[in-house]
């Protein structure tokens, strides 16, 4: 079963933010895929790349998605070495999950992970994003 990674998307306002991001930053990769660089390598890569998605949280709430396709090392300007997450190009929004900050990313079952929203649908219906949070944060979203 596919394990996921969950990742704040940090400086983006809206999904939108995240596709313009990605738009403009495209001649820097492979044709076809989205890069993210982080610091750590998953440990348990071949859940992941049996199917496994980064979801963006976005404003406090997971927002959308992007399959991994690979994960490869980039080195650094610093000499470091890091791990993109080789993404497909297709963000798939899906419906909002509030989820409090952290630093890193974390792993993310798929039982845990939320739905996509129906194709052409941008938007869910979501609760405001403090009474989402409270939600949360006694398991009841």
């Amino acid at each position: 079963m596919p394990l996921n990674i969950l990742k704040l998307c940090v400086g983006a306002d809206s999904v939108e933010d995240l596709t313009q991001w990605q738009d403009q930053h495209r001649a820097q990769w492979t044709a076809g895929t989205a890069e993210h660089i982080t610091r750590m390598w998953p440990k348990r890569e071949a859940e992941i790349l049996d199917g496994g998605s980064l979801y963006w949280v976005i404003k406090g709430n997971i927002q959308a998605r992007q399959r991994i396709l690979g994960l490869e090392e980039r080195i650094g300007s610093d000499g470091i070495a890091r791990c993109a997450l080789v993404l497909d190009l297709a963000v798939i929004r899906t419906e909002a999950a509030a989820r409090r900050p952290f630093q890193g990313w974390r792993y993310l079952n798929p039982a845990e992970s939320p739905r996509d929203l129906p194709k052409g649908r941008t938007l869910d219906d979501t609760l405001p994003p403090a009474l989402a949070l409270a939600l949360a944060e006694i398991g009841l979203r």
